[in-house]
């Protein structure tokens, strides 16, 4: 799946969520998708959260083949800024 795929793939679960805050993820040399309010994109661009993982985690996690918390736990995903943050969107996605 390309990553313009992934991407609307996010947009059309955040499209009316509610969720006004930005979270990058950030999946290397394969890129980012900045998730900004109801916004997503793939160029990079500040955010009050940043995950980090590979991009064949992060598709099992858009799948939902991929548990969060066993993915933060187990060390296959790393959150710098607010935390909370990630918790929210992870509701959402």
């Amino acid at each position: 799946m390309s990553l313009d795929a992934i991407a609307d793939k996010i947009r059309q679960r955040v499209a009316g969520s509610g969720f006004d805050k930005s979270v990058k993820f950030d999946l290397g040399s394969d890129g980012v998708i900045v998730v900004d309010g109801q916004n997503v994109s793939t160029e990079d661009a500040g955010a009050d959260c940043t995950i980090s993982m590979s991009r064949d985690d992060f598709e099992s996690l858009i799948a939902g083949e991929l548990n969060p918390t066993m993915a933060f736990m187990s060390g296959k995903l790393k959150v710098t800024g607010d935390m909370s943050i990630a918790m929210q969107l992870s509701q959402v996605i």
